[in-house]
């Protein structure tokens, strides 16, 4: 990707608005929050999300008459970058910025996108996405959660699990099945559902680290507007995958400007501590930064093309298993104590040892880690996809 002088201009503009605005009230929330610690200082950080909103820093892919700023691919990289790499913290408004808006950007109706889209803009609604189910997880297209018009409302009854954020989040856009007797992805719609009525149970899914940011999420006669549809009717599996391709966007490049500093962090732990003196853990962090640099040429390469199922699926391998190996890494070169709680920050003890599910960076990074290589499409669902859309082999 080669960037103008304009978008280094665009950069310098980013820069310098975070440098002065993660201050003051904000300055405490560098590093907050993200895969495993979405608990860490959520309210802060819904303040901090809208601050952004009103800054005019979300939805910046969006076109301007959608209230985005109708950034370039290039211009949303660098916002990304820089985010990460001032290490502000994680967003709340992911879904429905990243992957419900620019859905109904694309689908939507212009009643749809006059309703929903000004909320998501300015964090005043929270979404979460409900697709997997305990019987269709990568293998999404076996949803068994159903969906009657009921006059002018669709009923949704079902269950759905893995649901980042659902206690918090007001909407969810849920995938179910509509047309009865229909299988595989014909007869599925792509409707928006409240989260806060009688008819919807969020009970969270406690998770190696102690802390619940997934949810299973109960549809027991939940009601949404039959206009909350969107997409025709029974068109939903078409929908449903286009937003699985948004997954792989922009923002994955910010996320590995983060991997990358976990990287240098654990080099430091490896000299501060002496493991770095041993020659396999050397050739394996050596290893880990030129498997970061695959990662990074692989995304920027596929970047802004064709919407490739393949293509995606790889590079989802390929970032899990990396940063699912860097916990391992990091185990490795902590040694005894990271099955301790005396670990500390940086590899050093801390102050007073963590008590109960209290974890140190490293040791979150290791069991959250150990979920990388499922969500969003288990392994051998990637693999299956790259073998039969990319190579052409055969199913069976």
């Amino acid at each position: 990707m080669r960037f103008t002088p304009q978008d280094e201009e665009f950069r310098a503009e980013v820069r310098a608005w975070l440098d002065a605005n993660l201050a003051g009230e904000f300055a405490g929330l560098r590093g907050a929050g993200g895969p495993g610690r979405e608990h860490e200082r959520y309210d802060e950080r819904l303040a901090w999300n809208r601050h952004l909103a009103a800054a005019g820093w979300t939805c910046l892919g969006w076109p301007g008459e959608f209230g985005g700023r109708g950034a370039s691919l290039a211009q949303q990289v660098i916002f990304h970058e820089e985010y990460a790499r001032a290490g502000a913290p994680a967003r709340v408004s992911i879904v429905g910025e990243e992957l419900l808006g620019p859905t109904l950007i694309a689908f939507g109706t212009p009643d749809q996108q006059a309703r929903f889209l000004p909320p998501i803009r300015n964090v005043t609604e929270l979404w979460c996405q409900g697709y997997s189910e305990p019987g269709a997880g990568s293998d999404l297209a076996s949803v068994a959660t159903k969906a009657t018009l009921d006059g002018n409302h669709w009923v949704i009854t079902g269950q759905k699990i893995w649901t980042s954020l659902a206690h918090v989040a007001d909407w969810c856009f849920v995938l179910a099945r509509t047309e009865p007797g229909s299988t595989r992805g014909q007869g599925l719609s792509y409707l928006l559902v409240p989260m806060r009525q009688p008819g919807v149970t969020v009970r969270p899914i406690r998770q190696l680290t102690g802390t619940s940011e997934f949810n299973e999420v109960f549809f027991d006669g939940a009601r949404t507007d039959a206009a909350h549809v969107v997409g025709p009717p029974g068109d939903g599996w078409r929908v449903a995958k286009a937003t699985l391709a948004l997954e792989r966007g922009a923002a994955m490049l910010g996320l590995q400007v983060g991997f990358r500093r976990e990287l240098q962090d654990l080099i430091a732990v490896a000299r501060h501590t002496g493991a770095g003196a041993d020659p396999l853990l050397r050739d394996k962090l050596a290893r880990a930064w030129i498997g970061l640099e695959a990662v990074r040429a692989y995304a920027l390469d596929t970047l802004g093309g064709p919407d490739d199922r393949a293509e995606a699926s790889v590079l989802k391998i390929l970032w899990s298993r990396w940063h699912q190996g860097l916990g391992e890494l990091a185990m490795e070169v902590l040694g005894a104590p990271s099955m301790t709680g005396s670990v500390g920050q940086g590899g050093r003890p801390p102050q007073t040892p963590p008590a109960g599910n209290d974890l140190d960076d490293w040791q979150r990074l290791f069991l959250f880690g150990r979920a990388e290589t499922i969500y969003g499409g288990s392994d051998e669902i990637q693999r299956n996809i790259i073998a039969t859309r990319a190579l052409g082999l055969p199913r069976k």
